[in-house]
Protein backbone atom coordinates (compact mmCIF):
# COMPACT_ATOMS: atom_id res chain seq x y z
CA UNK A 1 0.00 0.00 0.00
CA UNK A 2 1.77 3.37 -1.14
CA UNK A 3 1.20 6.01 1.69
CA UNK A 4 1.73 9.39 1.19
CA UNK A 5 4.41 10.81 3.87
CA UNK A 6 1.69 13.59 5.43
CA UNK A 7 -1.35 10.80 5.37
CA UNK A 8 -2.60 9.54 8.63
CA UNK A 9 -2.30 5.79 9.61
CA UNK A 10 -5.34 4.55 11.09
CA UNK A 11 -6.40 0.94 12.21
CA UNK A 12 -10.28 0.76 12.60
CA UNK A 13 -11.18 -2.30 15.59
CA UNK A 14 -15.07 -2.85 15.17
CA UNK A 15 -16.22 -6.19 15.14
CA UNK A 16 -18.95 -5.19 12.21
CA UNK A 17 -17.94 -5.27 8.91
CA UNK A 18 -20.29 -3.09 7.72
CA UNK A 19 -19.89 -0.69 10.20
CA UNK A 20 -15.83 -0.57 8.93
CA UNK A 21 -16.88 -0.05 5.35
CA UNK A 22 -18.50 3.05 6.54
CA UNK A 23 -16.10 4.97 8.39
CA UNK A 24 -13.46 4.04 5.69
CA UNK A 25 -16.12 5.82 3.36
CA UNK A 26 -16.21 8.75 5.39
CA UNK A 27 -12.56 8.69 5.73
CA UNK A 28 -11.40 8.72 2.00
CA UNK A 29 -13.85 11.45 1.29
CA UNK A 30 -11.66 13.90 -0.23
CA UNK A 31 -13.99 16.98 -0.45
CA UNK A 32 -13.29 18.98 2.69
CA UNK A 33 -9.00 19.31 1.21
CA UNK A 34 -7.94 17.91 4.48
CA UNK A 35 -4.50 15.33 4.14
CA UNK A 36 -5.95 11.86 3.61
CA UNK A 37 -6.33 9.29 6.05
CA UNK A 38 -5.40 6.00 4.76
CA UNK A 39 -6.61 2.68 6.81
CA UNK A 40 -4.02 0.75 7.44
CA UNK A 41 -5.75 -2.30 8.86
CA UNK A 42 -8.66 -3.89 10.53
CA UNK A 43 -9.48 -5.69 13.50
CA UNK A 44 -12.73 -7.40 14.63
CA UNK A 45 -12.33 -8.53 18.40
CA UNK A 46 -10.11 -6.98 20.85
CA UNK A 47 -7.19 -9.64 20.79
CA UNK A 48 -6.94 -8.66 17.00
CA UNK A 49 -6.81 -5.24 17.93
CA UNK A 50 -3.37 -5.79 20.17
CA UNK A 51 -2.10 -8.28 17.58
CA UNK A 52 -1.94 -5.43 14.80
CA UNK A 53 -0.81 -2.70 16.48
CA UNK A 54 1.90 -4.94 18.10
CA UNK A 55 2.79 -5.85 14.55
CA UNK A 56 3.03 -2.02 13.56
CA UNK A 57 5.18 -1.47 16.33
CA UNK A 58 2.85 0.70 17.79
CA UNK A 59 2.86 4.70 17.19
CA UNK A 60 5.55 3.58 14.19
CA UNK A 61 3.52 2.61 12.03
CA UNK A 62 -0.05 3.70 12.96
CA UNK A 63 -1.28 7.27 14.18
CA UNK A 64 -4.69 6.58 15.46
CA UNK A 65 -6.27 3.60 16.39
CA UNK A 66 -10.11 3.75 16.39
CA UNK A 67 -11.78 2.02 18.91
CA UNK A 68 -15.29 0.49 19.75
CA UNK A 69 -16.01 -0.21 23.33
CA UNK A 70 -18.50 -3.14 22.43
CA UNK A 71 -15.53 -5.62 21.02
CA UNK A 72 -16.02 -9.77 21.01
CA UNK A 73 -13.53 -11.83 23.07
CA UNK A 74 -12.28 -8.46 25.53
CA UNK A 75 -13.87 -5.45 26.40
CA UNK A 76 -12.94 -2.34 24.43
CA UNK A 77 -11.97 -0.75 27.95
CA UNK A 78 -9.72 -3.11 28.59
CA UNK A 79 -7.64 -2.92 25.18
CA UNK A 80 -7.96 0.79 25.65
CA UNK A 81 -6.20 0.35 28.83
CA UNK A 82 -3.57 -2.19 27.24
CA UNK A 83 -3.09 0.21 24.54
CA UNK A 84 -1.82 3.29 26.73
CA UNK A 85 0.27 1.21 28.63
CA UNK A 86 2.07 -0.40 26.17
CA UNK A 87 2.03 2.78 23.39
CA UNK A 88 1.76 5.37 25.46
CA UNK A 89 2.49 7.60 22.39
CA UNK A 90 -0.48 6.05 20.09
CA UNK A 91 -3.69 7.92 19.88
CA UNK A 92 -6.87 6.02 20.82
CA UNK A 93 -10.46 7.28 19.35
CA UNK A 94 -13.24 5.10 20.72
CA UNK A 95 -16.06 5.25 18.73
CA UNK A 96 -19.36 3.52 19.97
CA UNK A 97 -23.08 3.73 20.17
CA UNK A 98 -23.58 4.74 23.35
CA UNK A 99 -24.25 8.16 24.12
CA UNK A 100 -21.88 10.30 25.28
CA UNK A 101 -23.09 10.94 28.76
CA UNK A 102 -22.84 6.81 29.26
CA UNK A 103 -19.10 6.40 28.38
CA UNK A 104 -17.22 9.65 27.09
CA UNK A 105 -15.99 10.56 30.42
CA UNK A 106 -14.69 7.37 31.65
CA UNK A 107 -12.83 6.61 28.30
CA UNK A 108 -11.04 10.07 28.18
CA UNK A 109 -9.70 8.94 31.60
CA UNK A 110 -8.87 5.86 30.75
CA UNK A 111 -6.45 7.56 28.38
CA UNK A 112 -8.70 8.40 24.83
CA UNK A 113 -7.82 11.03 22.27
CA UNK A 114 -11.74 11.33 22.24
CA UNK A 115 -14.68 9.93 22.18
CA UNK A 116 -17.31 9.90 18.94
CA UNK A 117 -20.66 8.59 18.24
CA UNK A 118 -20.59 6.46 14.98
CA UNK A 119 -23.93 7.72 13.76
CA UNK A 120 -21.26 11.32 13.27
CA UNK A 121 -20.91 12.77 10.16
CA UNK A 122 -17.82 12.67 7.82
CA UNK A 123 -16.86 16.21 8.75
CA UNK A 124 -16.54 14.83 12.68
CA UNK A 125 -14.93 11.80 11.99
CA UNK A 126 -12.24 13.59 10.06
CA UNK A 127 -11.44 16.57 12.29
CA UNK A 128 -11.53 13.70 15.82
CA UNK A 129 -9.34 11.60 13.66
CA UNK A 130 -7.04 14.71 12.61
CA UNK A 131 -7.39 15.77 16.27
CA UNK A 132 -6.40 12.70 18.01
CA UNK A 133 -3.13 12.06 15.22
CA UNK A 134 -1.90 15.70 16.42
CA UNK A 135 -1.38 15.20 19.61
CA UNK A 136 -5.24 16.59 21.24
CA UNK A 137 -8.63 14.90 22.67
CA UNK A 138 -11.41 15.27 20.42
CA UNK A 139 -14.80 16.50 22.80
CA UNK A 140 -18.39 16.85 21.55
CA UNK A 141 -20.43 19.13 22.95
CA UNK A 142 -22.46 16.33 24.67
CA UNK A 143 -18.96 14.66 25.72
CA UNK A 144 -17.49 18.53 27.01
CA UNK A 145 -21.37 18.52 29.58
CA UNK A 146 -20.49 15.22 30.72
CA UNK A 147 -17.32 15.97 31.50
CA UNK A 148 -18.04 19.18 33.58
CA UNK A 149 -20.73 17.47 35.17
CA UNK A 150 -18.29 14.64 35.95
CA UNK A 151 -15.50 17.20 37.80
CA UNK A 152 -18.56 18.70 39.78
CA UNK A 153 -18.96 15.50 41.41
CA UNK A 154 -15.37 15.65 42.18
CA UNK A 155 -14.25 12.56 44.59
CA UNK A 156 -17.90 10.23 44.44
CA UNK A 157 -17.00 10.19 40.61
CA UNK A 158 -14.64 7.45 41.69
CA UNK A 159 -16.45 5.22 43.39
CA UNK A 160 -16.27 2.23 41.08
CA UNK A 161 -13.11 1.01 39.67
CA UNK A 162 -12.51 0.15 35.70
CA UNK A 163 -13.86 -3.84 36.54
CA UNK A 164 -16.44 -2.78 39.39
CA UNK A 165 -18.10 -0.71 36.41
CA UNK A 166 -17.50 -3.48 33.59
CA UNK A 167 -19.77 -5.68 35.78
CA UNK A 168 -22.23 -2.75 36.34
CA UNK A 169 -22.63 -2.14 32.75
CA UNK A 170 -23.58 -5.86 32.82
CA UNK A 171 -25.51 -5.93 35.26
CA UNK A 172 -27.88 -3.00 34.07
CA UNK A 173 -28.37 -4.69 30.65
CA UNK A 174 -30.03 -8.23 32.89
CA UNK A 175 -26.67 -10.32 32.34
CA UNK A 176 -26.87 -12.79 35.01
CA UNK A 177 -23.22 -13.63 37.59
CA UNK A 178 -22.63 -16.19 35.45
CA UNK A 179 -23.33 -15.34 32.24
CA UNK A 180 -21.44 -12.10 33.08
CA UNK A 181 -18.25 -14.75 34.85
CA UNK A 182 -18.24 -16.11 31.02
CA UNK A 183 -17.98 -13.05 28.95
CA UNK A 184 -15.40 -11.34 31.46
CA UNK A 185 -13.36 -14.47 32.58
CA UNK A 186 -14.16 -14.37 36.12
CA UNK A 187 -15.10 -16.91 38.29
CA UNK A 188 -18.82 -16.74 39.73
CA UNK A 189 -17.78 -15.72 43.06
CA UNK A 190 -15.75 -13.36 42.08
CA UNK A 191 -18.46 -11.50 40.25
CA UNK A 192 -20.69 -12.04 43.08
CA UNK A 193 -17.80 -10.19 45.26
CA UNK A 194 -17.78 -6.70 42.78
CA UNK A 195 -21.61 -6.89 42.71
CA UNK A 196 -21.83 -6.88 46.22
CA UNK A 197 -19.24 -3.69 46.31
CA UNK A 198 -21.46 -2.16 43.32
CA UNK A 199 -24.94 -2.39 44.97
CA UNK A 200 -23.18 -1.09 48.00
CA UNK A 201 -21.34 2.06 46.76
CA UNK A 202 -24.24 3.01 44.56
CA UNK A 203 -26.91 2.09 47.49
CA UNK A 204 -28.92 0.10 45.71
CA UNK A 205 -30.34 -3.16 47.39
CA UNK A 206 -30.99 -5.20 44.50
CA UNK A 207 -30.20 -5.78 40.38
CA UNK A 208 -33.73 -4.36 39.88
CA UNK A 209 -32.89 -1.48 42.10
CA UNK A 210 -29.21 -0.99 40.41
CA UNK A 211 -31.41 -0.70 36.62
CA UNK A 212 -33.36 1.94 37.91
CA UNK A 213 -30.55 3.71 39.07
CA UNK A 214 -29.19 3.46 35.76
CA UNK A 215 -31.80 4.43 34.33
CA UNK A 216 -31.87 7.68 36.79
CA UNK A 217 -28.28 8.70 36.42
CA UNK A 218 -27.00 6.85 32.84
CA UNK A 219 -24.88 3.44 33.22
CA UNK A 220 -21.75 6.02 33.40
CA UNK A 221 -23.06 8.00 36.32
CA UNK A 222 -20.50 6.55 38.83
CA UNK A 223 -17.27 6.51 37.02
Amino acid sequence: MSVLPHAIRVLIGDDHRIVREGIKQMLRDPSNGQPEIHVMAEAQTGPQVIDEVAARKGNEGLDVVLLDIALPERDGLDVLQQLRRDWPALPVLVISTYPENQYAVRCIRLGAAGYLNKSADPDAMVQAVRQAAAGGIYVTAAAAQALALAVGKGAAGEALSHREHQVFRLLTTGRTVSEIGAQLGLASNTVSTYRARILEKTGTKNDVELALYAERHGRDAVL
